[in-house]
Formats: C-alpha cells, structure tokens, sequence
C-alpha cells in the first residue's frame, strides 16, 4: 500500500502546488504537471475541463482570495487510482480558514489526474 500511497500522494502534491501558483506561465505549467491533457476538474461551483480552463478556475479562486493558499487537511486516502483527502484555503496574514473542502480525484497510467471532484464544506457568506 505505502508505494501506491506514495502515488497518491504525489498527486495531491502536484495538485495544492497548481492550486497556490498565482503567477500565470508557471500555473500553465503546474497545471500540465498535474492534471491529463483532457482532465476536468467539478465542484458546486465549476465544471471545467482542459488545462487552460482549469488554469482560470484556479485564477479566479487567487482573484476572489489574495492572499490565501490551499493547504491538506488531514492525510491522502486512495486506491484503484482513486484518492480522497480534505483540504482548507488559510490566509497568509492571519491563519483564518474561511473554505474547506474535501475533494476526490482520479488518476491516470501516469500519475497525473483525470478528474477532480470537489465538495465545499464551508464558505463564507455571499460566496457562492
């Protein structure tokens, strides 16, 4: 399990480090790293597939929060190329977790994600 795990957590790795790259040409290239070619990303709030369109959900989320990184919460749980692990966007200033989810993922043959299903937990107010 440890080296399948390792697997996984490779991938949520490549993952958080697309989510926190706000600038644009190393975000392109972060996504590519992370995601497949024609992997898709959904949550309640997106369903977007393709890089360049998972590159501008992943802008938007820097625009509605500057200021503000992705981190795991909690361990990555996976198997059959399925992977499981919940996540909070902290501010850099003050430590507050305003959005936590909890998201799904499927991987590729070569480690790279498929799809991405994503749950919101907890939003703040107005923005959704």
């Amino acid at each position: 399990m440890s080296a399948d795990n390792n697997r996984y957590e490779s991938a949520v790795a490549r993952y958080f480090e697309a989510w926190n790259t706000p600038d644009p040409q190393a975000l392109a290239t972060a996504v590519a790293a992370a995601w497949t070619a024609d992997g898709s990303y959904t949550d309640p709030l997106a369903d977007v597939s393709g890089h360049q369109q998972i590159a501008a959900v992943i802008t938007g989320a820097h625009e509605q929060f500057p200021g503000f990184s992705f981190r795991l919460s909690g361990a990555v749980d996976g198997h059959h190329d399925i992977a499981r692990f919940a996540w909070e966007l902290v501010s850099e200033a003050d430590g507050a977790a305003p959005v936590a989810g909890f998201d799904v993922i499927a991987l590729g043959e070569d480690g790279r994600i498929r799809s991405v299903h994503g749950f919101l937990d907890r939003l703040p107010a107005g923005a959704a």
